[in-house]
């Protein structure tokens, strides 16, 4: 559906050949509406303003639409919708099948890389912002009909599993008794030997080669650690009430064969040339060179990131690739895409688009801690925000501050504000729909039925009206630029008019038609808080 704000606008562009600019009028008493395109207008024809305006409206066709539009002041054009329209427009959202949202004309195969925690290692604050958002994206896509098929690119090889191994072998682990926190705990030793203890450090890089050459014994430990990671990620993934499994793996081990075959293609075809003993590819407008074989035979992320963009485009046939990761890493990705460009493994038909992040901070604006001060690791956030409310309370507040906020900008995780049920958080807007839902609810116990919206007469319910014809563009507009806030913002303007409409407008103590439509405007309300909160991620109760 396009919004009915949407129509106007491009109605008044055809007949000006400019941006309208419109803006909601400031009183009730000016209309819906208010273009002041005749006084910009005015000044390149140097004309009076008024004159002009009065020139476009007669030009403008918006019968079907407005009431008779008004000049105003020194020349601003007003608009006020019929209230039929309005009506017309939530009865159409009410039976639409998509929920108000515009199914894409041309569907895509759009691939999301997000998530992608370390095997033997506890997910941290860093994963929950990729995560959520990620998963944002994904339901976004998939509601307007793209294929979206989720990678979660797990760190699980590379030269890390080599201390690792050798820090089981040393101790005589049995690894499959391990639990996830025990092997993070393994990673710190492991890792803090490796730096003091030089003969340990020779032997996991030792190790790595045996590793990575198909050695069985390392095979297995590494294995078994990949095997104790996975339940813990599910059970993370279970509590953020997110749409990642164990089929949208794509670990850097998946990768592994693909390394020397790309490097291959690279060198025979020019792409990558010997720089200082190294494979480089010079990329133009970077300083340095992105090194896809280091001079000791090894290969590094550059090259898995180029083997994973390789196979989303060749074998994934993707049209639109997404990567969800920390904003430090934008230089990195704009390079390697840069790379994958030049060397062919991403054609000019399907777009990269890097999506980067902020930091976490806690209250005291620095990067979120625990309360003993430690690096605070995924659940123990979670933990904290279900210390002051019930999880899906808490999992609401989480992600709304997560997502309102631009994603590049860092937020303050303060879980005793989150939480609250008025103001801009995610429980506000779940109380508004299980509000609404009360009255539909109670409307039903007492046989009460409704229909359509037939009766628009109030400025809170036209204002109300309004906002829902757009929550299709809205949609759109999230997934083409990728910018959650701009729903999270119309939500939160959506649960604004409804309070608006409950002081203003009595539901169940009005009679008959009004009555009707106002239960109507009620159930298209609930509807779009619903759809909308699910594009979130977040649950819609039907009581709070």
């Amino acid at each position: 559906m396009q919004s009915l704000p949407a129509l106007l606008d491009a109605r008044l562009r055809e007949v000006t050949g400019v941006d309208p600019e419109m803006r909601p009028a400031t009183k009730p008493q000016f209309g819906h509406f208010q273009s002041n395109v005749a006084l910009r207008l005015a000044k390149e024809q140097g004309r009076p303003p008024r004159e002009v305006a009065a020139d476009v409206v007669a030009k403008l066709d918006v019968d079907d639409l407005c009431e008779p539009l008004e000049i105003a002041g020194p020349g601003f054009i007003n608009f006020r919708m019929r209230s039929d329209v309005l009506a017309g427009a939530v009865s159409a959202l009410l039976e639409d099948p998509h929920g108000g949202i515009n199914p894409a004309n041309h569907p895509q195969r759009v691939v999301i890389d997000y998530s992608a925690p370390n095997v033997a290692k506890t997910m941290h604050v860093g994963h929950l912002r990729t995560t959520i958002i990620g998963d944002c994206f994904n339901r976004v896509l998939s509601a307007l009909g793209h294929t979206v098929i989720p990678q979660n690119h797990i760190g699980d090889w590379g030269t890390q599993f080599g201390m690792l191994i050798e820090e089981v072998l040393d101790e005589g682990l049995d690894v499959s008794t391990l639990s996830l926190d025990e092997a993070d705990a393994l990673y710190k030793r492991a890792a803090a030997r490796f730096k003091e203890d030089t003969e340990f450090a020779t032997r996991a890089r030792a190790r790595v080669a045996r590793f990575q050459g198909g050695d069985e014994q390392s095979l297995g430990i590494w294995q078994q650690l990949v095997d104790i990671s996975k339940p813990a990620f599910n059970e993370a993934y279970r509590r953020l009430n997110v749409k990642l499994t164990d089929d949208d793996l794509a670990g850097e081990s998946t990768y592994n064969a693909d390394l020397p075959v790309l490097v291959k293609e690279l060198e025979d075809s020019g792409v990558a040339v010997v720089d200082d003993g190294a494979l480089c590819v010079f990329v133009e407008g970077f300083e340095a060179p992105l090194i896809v074989r280091k001079s000791d035979g090894g290969y590094g992320y550059a090259t898995t990131d180029l083997a994973a963009i390789r196979r989303r485009v060749r074998e994934l046939h993707a049209d639109r690739i997404i990567y969800v990761t920390d904003l430090r890493q934008a230089g990195h990705f704009a390079q390697v895409f840069a790379a994958a460009r030049k060397a062919g493994f991403l054609p000019g038909d399907v777009t990269a688009q890097h999506v980067g992040y902020g930091m976490v901070l806690g209250t005291d604006g620095r990067p979120f801690k625990t309360r003993d001060g430690s690096a605070a690791t995924l659940g123990s956030l979670l933990d904290a925000a279900e210390e002051v409310a019930a999880p899906n309370i808490a999992l609401a507040a989480i992600k709304y501050a997560d997502l309102s906020n631009g994603l590049q900008k860092d937020y303050t995780f303060d879980a005793e504000r989150m939480v609250q049920t008025t103001g801009d958080t995610g429980p506000y807007l779940q109380y508004a729909h299980a509000r609404v839902n009360q009255i539909l609810r109670k409307a039903e116990a007492e046989g009460i039925h409704w229909g359509s919206v037939t009766v628009l007469e109030e400025p809170a319910e036209q204002q109300l009206a309004l906002l829902l014809s757009g929550f299709g563009e809205v949609v759109d507009d999230v997934a083409h630029h990728l910018q959650p806030h701009k729903l999270c913002g119309y939500l939160y303007d959506l649960a604004g008019a409804l309070a608006s409409f409950y002081e203003a407008c009595p539901v169940l103590k009005s009679e008959g038609d009004v009555r009707a439509s106002r239960l109507a405007l009620c159930a298209a309300t609930k509807q779009v808080l619903a759809k909308g909160l699910d594009l979130l991620g977040i649950d819609a109760p039907e009581r709070m």
